[in-house]
């Protein structure tokens, strides 16, 4: 997580976006970041003034289109022979027909959005992934007379092949679910009624949950994926006894047969540097 805002009272999402994206993509870059950067954002982020952010940085974006009326059309115009199945959540894959056997579908058009906004129109991609619309009332064996579809839109200049573009769009929620993690940590109350201790939380909560993640990710493949209230039970808050032995030599004895202990050392072996070597 390179960056984090406090927001006062009932500002919306978009508000001091285009600033947060710049600074945000000038982080990744500073943290090392060298290859494509890829800005993936709700509709909440569907904005001129984001994208623009994003181009002058030298980043792609990919943002949820909102379902206005011109979206709308432009889904609609989309040839149905355009649409392709893909690997979604229970689909299957018909080896004799060499294809998904799958509810989504995915298909993609050029779009101009912003149009209304003078110097700001942008032309790109606009992937459409649809999803069939089922009645969970019917009747079983009741067939359907014709198919209704929901409409998921993303407007993006994404490099990517369509699949693998609207895959990497529908990512995002991962990376929601991490958020929801320190929503439901540290942010669960803020401390205070003072908008500006409020926010110096919002910054040690963050840096406590970035390094909190990066030991999980040290730890090894399980708890990369674990949530921060499981790293903070097994790695953190470890059974472990201290013990001092002369002048600043401290021991940490762990517990025998501790079943967290391969991932514990994982991370031990990481931040520390080797012993010295002993002369012969």
């Amino acid at each position: 997580m390179t960056g984090t805002r406090l927001r006062g009272r009932k500002a919306g999402s978009a508000r001091g976006a285009e600033s947060f994206v710049a600074e945000s993509i000038t982080a990744a870059r500073a943290a090392g970041a060298t290859g494509i950067l890829l800005v993936r954002g709700d509709s909440a982020f569907y904005a001129a003034g984001v994208i623009a952010a994003c181009r002058r940085a030298g980043a792609h974006f990919s943002i949820t289109a909102k379902m206005d009326p011109k979206i709308k059309a432009a889904i609609a115009a989309i040839d149905d022979d355009a649409w392709q199945a893909i690997a979604y959540p229970n689909a299957i894959f018909d080896e004799q027909a060499g294809y998904w056997v799958s509810d989504a579908e995915i298909a993609e058009t050029r779009y101009t959005a912003f149009t209304s906004k003078k110097g700001q129109a942008v032309t790109a991609r606009l992937i459409v992934r649809r999803v069939k619309r089922l009645n969970p009332q019917a009747a079983g064996g009741q067939d359907e007379l014709f198919s209704s579809y929901r409409y998921h839109a993303v407007f993006t200049d994404s490099p990517f092949h369509l699949a693998q573009a609207e895959e990497q769009h529908r990512d995002h929620a991962i990376v929601e679910q991490v958020f929801a993690d320190l929503v439901c940590g540290p942010l669960a109350h803020l401390p205070s009624g003072d908008f500006a201790a409020n926010a110096a939380w919002l910054t040690c909560a963050t840096i406590t949950h970035n390094l909190l993640r990066a030991t999980g990710c040290l730890a090894g493949p399980v708890h990369a994926r674990a949530r921060g209230a499981t790293l903070r039970r097994r790695l953190v808050a470890a059974p472990a006894r201290l013990a001092r032995h002369g002048r600043g030599h401290i021991t940490l004895h762990l517990p025998q047969h501790w079943h967290w202990q391969q991932a514990w050392m994982n991370v031990f072996d990481a931040v520390h540097d080797p012993p010295p070597a002993q002369a012969a």
